[in-house]
């Protein structure tokens, strides 16, 4: 105890472990955080924003000679921007990870729900319909690469099943997922609609009896095999003059085998954009 009654409290030295020199000599491509939730405000086509929660990955190169990252600090930079994300800002934060990370490279990645007000196709009931969005933006110095991902069900309804049954034909739900890029900003409603209206039917969060019946008979006499919904919407996309690339997949979940089908078209050559703010 000192003379006035008070503990002096030494400095402490705290080892930085993650500076400490590697001599394994591996320089490793991305290194960081992966399943942060965060608010996240997106551009909405309706209602001009929409507010919902993403998970996110940060990440950056790591040079050779260092042993490793500091994690700490990709929550320091997401919480400097804000207590929302906003598109608009996804530029300054790879920056910001460049500059407090002391990186080449910078990445980041958002998932998020997305939802779309939807009205049965008979009835007329309105309804919330959700999808999944994602952003994956990466920059190298002031170059920015930009890629919007959107996942949707759909409706499928076998054409072979169709032509040799006497009775009805076998469907599924099916996803497709559009990954793009473009040179300016493309509403995810847009990708929405394009991905449905190449479906058999798209789907609905509530039907009464009419809307199922309805339903049901515009997928019948709109089959589609999994090979028809990627190139279906692979030519919406080839016709839309802001897409540059995209990546189309689509899946079906098989109701009448123990196996999925499967199919994907990419558009090649890849081309990079650079985004400006």
């Amino acid at each position: 105890m000192s003379r006035t009654g008070k503990t002096k409290t030494a400095a402490v030295s705290l080892d930085d472990k993650q500076s400490e020199r590697d001599h394994r000599e591996l320089r490793i491509d991305k290194v960081g955080v992966r399943g942060l939730r965060f608010p996240i405000q997106v551009r909405d086509r309706t209602r001009r924003v929409q507010n919902t929660v993403a998970t996110l990955g940060m990440f950056v190169d790591l040079p050779k000679e260092f042993k490793g990252t500091h994690m700490s600090r990709f929550v320091e930079v997401l919480n400097a921007h804000g207590d929302v994300i906003h598109v608009e800002n996804i530029v300054d934060i790879l920056q910001s990870l460049q500059q407090k990370l002391h990186s080449a490279t910078s990445h980041i990645e958002v998932e998020f729900p997305y939802f779309m007000s939807k009205k049965s196709p008979v009835s007329r009931k309105e309804s919330l319909m959700d999808y999944i969005a994602r952003f994956d933006a990466a920059a190298c110095g002031q170059e920015t690469d930009f890629i919007l991902t959107v996942k949707v069900n759909v409706t499928t309804l076998c054409p072979c099943s169709k032509a040799i049954s006497r009775h009805g034909a076998h469907n599924q739900r099916g996803e497709v997922t559009v990954a793009l890029r473009f040179k300016k900003i493309i509403w995810i409603e847009e990708v929405i609609e394009m991905i449905e209206a190449s479906a058999s039917s798209e789907l609905y969060a509530l039907l009464k009896r009419q809307d199922e019946k309805a339903v049901t008979e515009r997928a019948y006499e709109n089959p589609v095999f999994v090979e028809d919904l990627v190139r279906n919407v692979a030519l919406r996309l080839n016709a839309h003059p802001l897409v540059t690339w995209y990546k189309v997949e689509a899946e079906n979940y098989e109701s009448i085998h123990n196996h999925n089908a499967y199919a994907c078209i990419e558009k090649r050559p890849e081309i990079r954009i650079k985004l400006v703010k």
